[in-house]
């Protein structure tokens, strides 16, 4: 039997966040839009397993993607949630140090901070305390521009334009293999309803599976192919009261910013991620992490009940350098970088890419033409 090969204009490849922004940008811009999921749901990869926070764009190098579309990102972010009432909280968040070296290094974020645009507030312990009943800490900078937003929420109402634009959306759809020839790209889809699809715009925005399927497309030079290394953060829930009302953050550790403390928008607590480099996806989330996470809170929550935290859940962040690599910054991959027109990959869209979703998005519609 001869597959079926269908035709779309733009195919967007991921129906996480990112990929649903990207979609209703340009089924906005007027593209005729079909969106492939891999799995039975939209949005249960990386962005059902992140901490759902609008970060202000404090830690990235200057000049580079993530401070740019983060600071960009945050301010549309919340734009977008006012307008569609989509659920958010600008909370704030405190960055703490438990020591003088680590107050030296508050010194070091709030001046990177401010070449990106993000002005933070220094305070010392003494002021820090009557601020923040409960925290001990030598020192702190206030980000009031941090905050914390219903990631499901963001991700229907985007799909609800997308839709409204024209764009659809089609689940249990997997890419298996990828081809470009000529100005066409050429996307075997497996699932219920295999076929091929012909596109003349691809986005790759498959999160964990994005580095996978550029192994995988034919066509693709090689310096279009990254590797990617496999970081997860697990979350620690704390059921009943604490003192909090604010986001707290220790200051930032290899790889990932600290066992911090984060809130949903009815205040309840949980902690997390801390990070364990992994070489398959793997979302256990194994309980006897928990007293890292207890010594680590203690260092400037004393207060800690440690019977009421309790695992959660646990996420993986695709990162393009691995524990040693240092910073690596967002990899949007158009024709720019590869040379196939009409095609743009989506690397190592980690942290901040829930804040930066919507600047992303304009970002791939620049690049595409």
């Amino acid at each position: 039997m001869t597959e079926d090969i269908l035709e779309a204009q733009t195919v967007v490849i991921g129906a996480g966040v990112v990929g649903l922004a990207v979609a209703r940008t340009l089924a906005l811009a007027g593209h005729e839009v079909i969106v492939l999921e891999a799995g039975d749901r939209f949005g249960e990869g990386i962005s059902s397993r992140n901490s759902e926070v609008i970060h202000a764009g404090i830690y990235y190098p200057e000049g580079s993607l993530k401070a740019r579309l983060c600071v960009q990102g945050r301010e549309q972010l919340y734009q977008y949630c006012e307008r569609h009432r989509v659920g958010h909280r600008k909370c704030g968040k405190w960055i703490v140090a438990t020591s003088a070296a680590q107050s030296a290094k508050l010194e070091s974020i709030e001046a990177g901070a401010a070449r990106n645009g993000v002005a933070l507030d220094l305070v010392d312990g003494a002021d820090l305390a009557s601020r923040v009943p409960g925290l001990t800490a030598a020192a702190g900078l206030w980000s009031p521009e941090t905050g914390v937003v219903d990631s499901h929420g963001l991700m229907l109402s985007l799909l609800g334009e997308l839709e409204d634009a024209g764009g659809q959306l089609a689940l249990r759809a997997p890419v298996t293999d990828a081809r470009t020839d000529g100005d066409n790209h050429y996307l075997r889809v497996g699932g219920e309803m295999p076929c091929t699809l012909k596109a003349n715009h691809v986005i790759n925005a498959a999160g964990l599976g994005a580095p996978g399927l550029a192994q995988r497309w034919v066509g693709l030079p090689e310096q279009g192919r990254p590797r990617q290394w496999l970081a997860r953060g697990v979350y620690f829930s704390y059921s009943g009261r604490h003192p909090f009302d604010t986001l707290i953050y220790p200051v930032p550790e290899p790889g990932g910013l600290g066992v911090h403390l984060t809130l949903d928008l009815a205040g309840q607590a949980r902690f997390g991620p801390d990070v364990e480099w992994v070489d398959a996806e793997d979302y256990r989330v194994d309980p006897q992490r928990k007293q890292a996470f207890v010594d680590g809170v203690r260092a400037w929550w004393p207060g800690l009940d440690e019977a009421r935290l309790q695992p959660a859940y646990a996420g993986i962040r695709p990162k393009l350098a691995g524990p040693d690599g240092g910073f690596a910054d967002f990899r949007i991959d158009g024709p720019d970088e590869h040379g196939l027109a009409g095609l743009i990959n989506l690397f190592g869209i980690e942290s901040p890419g829930l804040t930066s979703c919507l600047a992303l998005a304009e970002e791939v519609r620049a690049r595409l033409g």
